[in-house]
């Protein structure tokens, strides 16, 4: 069965130098801020349902072009002589012919402009980071309320009313 979830698209390397947290880490090595960069969209691949595919660009490393799943993120590195915009755009025209929202994520106002066209919806660097980070808040919030309820007293909700005022009057002598 075909998967008909919405897809979002991400310019790896528009994210990377947009957010400060993975620009800097860029600064210390690339391996870095692509991994942490992969492990966020993820988290967040998981908790919003869509279907992630992330695209490198690599555009002056020959012979690269291939596509693997990074912790269930589609990573595209494009093929040679071909940019993330145009690995980007190729795959909105693919995608749209199913039945499915698309997405793209880029800052990149000329690409902004394409992928519109296309019919997919628009997503900057900017307003991408803000969703992550309000996803990773809810999850958060989620764990901690789940840790709220496994730390009750589930006995108390396993007894009669009656036994209740009886361990009741024992607790209290």
């Amino acid at each position: 069965m075909a998967d008909s979830r919405d897809v979002l698209l991400v310019d790896g390397y528009n994210m990377i130098g947009a957010w400060p947290e993975l620009s800097s880490l860029a600064d210390i090595g690339l391996d870095e801020a692509r991994n942490r960069l992969l492990a966020r969209l993820a988290d967040y691949q998981a908790f919003s349902g869509r279907k992630v595919i992330c695209v490198f660009d690599a555009y002056l490393v020959p012979g690269l072009g291939k596509s693997f799943a990074e912790s269930k993120v589609e990573v595209y590195f494009t093929k040679e002589k071909e940019t993330a915009d145009e690995c980007i755009e190729r795959l909105v025209r693919e995608l749209s012919r199913r039945r499915r929202q698309i997405y793209v994520a880029t800052s990149d106002m000329v690409e902004q402009h394409v992928i519109f066209g296309q019919g997919a919806l628009r997503i900057s660097a900017r307003e991408l980071l803000i969703e992550l980070e309000q996803s990773e808040k809810e999850v958060q919030q989620r764990i901690e309320s789940d840790q709220q309820r496994s730390n009750r007293n589930t006995l108390d909700h396993k007894l009669s009313p009656e036994m209740r005022k009886l361990f009741e009057r024992w607790r209290r002598g």
